[in-house]
């Protein structure tokens, strides 16, 4: 009789009686050993990874499994830790799935960015694409470097060169007031384009903001605390943004008109940009206007008003990686030359 685990296919995790998974390897390799969470209600995402660890004669297929949890407990977006790992693999396939990643050396790691840039005739990767293989190994080996596997980090000395993406067109000081006092005319819209002019949220983050989250308790200094659920792992991004005073009148407002109960906004993307797209054109405003113009001229009025670089980015709950990227704009439509 044959038995039951042979007759399961290669692809399928396999259960064992003590609620274990084993898990095929990223790199199709030997399984490896995932203890699942007791009660995933008070575990928090993601689950414990036991492997052996790693030293300085690991393979690069070994680190992909606790390269993958290092991404997901350093709360990185489900885009960025499948583009990292798509490039570890990438990386791999050049230099050698089987190399022990402390004989990686910077000459190597320079040969496989000059064959991804050079090395296919008419296949040449855009330049934001080769920025973020770059940022792809300065993360890569710097967490190898931090917990201890590797005593040199080969791609200390890789020059990251982002390319200056193109700056959005900002609102007028005029086109910001008549965007306010168009919004007026429906509680909703007032609510919506008050918040993100004078606190930053993001779309994801005004989505998913709740009442609760709103403190009132002194109405000349309203409060909004950004918070996220623990399976999500941005708490990272978690804070608490003063509003001016006026706001505590406009929630009112709102929630004399629209009685919301839970959320704040209890609509799609597709409600919350059509909101807006009536207060601009009831504006007569002609530029493109979305949540995150309104999120850029909030950043860059409070440049303008001398708030700090790095207060600004925590006002704003950004990453180290993100504000790389993000600093730069602001200074060149805060300051431009």
């Amino acid at each position: 009789m044959q038995d039951d685990t042979q007759s399961k296919p290669q692809s399928e995790p396999i259960v064992t009686g003590d609620s274990t998974v084993l898990q095929p390897g990223l790199f199709a390799g030997a399984p490896t050993v995932i203890a699942e969470p007791p009660d995933p209600t008070v575990t928090p995402f993601p689950p414990l990874v036991r492997t052996n660890p790693l030293t300085d004669q690991s393979s690069l297929a070994a680190c992909a499994l606790p390269y993958q949890q290092e991404l997901k407990l350093r709360g990185k977006s489900d885009y960025t830790i499948t583009c990292f790992l798509s490039d570890l693999k990438m990386f791999s396939d050049f230099i050698g799935r089987d190399t022990p990643v402390g004989r990686i050396n910077k000459e190597q790691v320079t040969d496989w960015l000059m064959k991804l840039k050079f090395g296919t005739k008419g296949q040449v990767p855009a330049p934001k694409t080769m920025a973020r293989r770059v940022t792809f190994l300065r993360n890569f080996f710097s967490w190898l470097g931090r917990d201890g596997v590797i005593r040199e980090d080969p791609s200390a000395s890789l020059t990251l060169e982002r390319p200056l993406p193109p700056l959005p067109e900002l609102l007028f000081d005029d086109e910001v007031q008549r965007l306010q006092e168009a919004a007026a005319q429906d509680a909703r819209c007032h609510c919506l384009v008050y918040l993100v002019l004078h606190a930053g949220l993001k779309k994801e983050e005004v989505k998913g903001l709740k009442l609760d989250q709103i403190d009132l308790s002194d109405p000349q200094a309203p409060m909004v605390a950004i918070r996220f659920p623990a399976s999500t792992g941005k708490q990272h991004r978690e804070r608490s943004l003063a509003l001016p005073a006026r706001f505590a009148t406009i929630l009112k407002q709102y929630q004399a008109q629209y009685h919301p109960t839970g959320e704040l906004f209890a609509c799609t993307d597709r409600n919350l940009n059509y909101i807006l797209a009536r207060a601009v054109k009831l504006a007569g405003i002609k530029k493109r206007v979305t949540l995150q113009l309104l999120r850029d001229t909030f950043a860059v009025q409070q440049l303008r008003a001398n708030v700090p670089f790095e207060t600004l980015r925590e006002k704003l709950g950004l990453s180290d990686e993100a504000w790389m990227e993000s600093r730069e704009k602001y200074r060149r439509l805060a300051f431009p030359k």
